[in-house]
């Protein structure tokens, strides 16, 4: 018996496209479920040709309202450590590695859901189209999720954080998520982890001169 087709966005991704082209089709995008339920496919913006990509895990609620990445409240996280970094953010790339939301309604209120492997399979061939597209010299993966997608295998956060590493004609560097800061009330927590993306932010920096 022939194995069901598996889902994947392949047949939605026009070859050879520019980001502009890219981020129109991504809209018809059926690769996966999650389509059904989001507002929209929220793809990737930045410099076009920026020597450093950062992918995170997918869109949250803000995000899929804007249509924009990193806009809600990781994403202020995000420009805080990038300011604390000396990176323009004009000057990079920030996308995800699911395009579309997923969530558990509650009421009112979107709860975010992790995506499945299956969603991060499905939706790799749009980031491949971005990072060819794009061509940056360094990908940061922002979190277990994006570096799954980036580097086809599974990945622990901590022990591989902050550390170079080649990968297909590229450095990759594996960070945290900025939305895991949310989480610590901490202040002296937060603050320390804050340091530490910003670290590993500067690493990137550096390897994409």
């Amino acid at each position: 018996m022939a194995e069901p087709e598996r889902p994947g966005a392949e047949r939605w991704v026009p070859e050879d496209a520019g980001i502009p082209r890219l981020r129109d089709a991504v809209q018809d995008c059926r690769g996966c479920e999650l389509w059904a339920h989001a507002t929209q496919a929220v793809f990737g913006d930045g410099h076009e040709k920026a020597r450093m990509m950062l992918v995170g895990e997918q869109p949250g609620d803000r995000e899929d309202l804007a249509g924009e990445p990193f806009v809600g409240p990781a994403g202020r996280v995000l420009d805080e450590a990038l300011e604390r970094a000396d990176i323009a953010r004009e000057e990079i790339y920030v996308t995800n590695a699911v395009k579309h939301f997923r969530f558990e309604q509650r009421g009112k209120r979107r709860i975010h859901e992790k995506p499945g492997v299956v969603h991060i399979d499905a939706c790799r061939a749009w980031l491949e189209a971005e990072m060819r597209a794009v061509d940056p010299r360094v990908v940061v993966c922002l979190g277990a999720t994006a570096a799954r997608s980036v580097l086809g295998r599974t990945v622990r956060v901590g022990p591989e954080r902050g550390q170079p590493i080649a990968h297909e004609g590229r450095t990759v560097v594996v960070t945290t998520h900025p939305s895991a800061l949310l989480r610590v009330r901490d202040t002296a927590e937060r603050e320390s982890a804050l340091v530490a993306l910003t670290a590993d932010l500067r690493v990137a920096a550096r390897e994409s001169a």
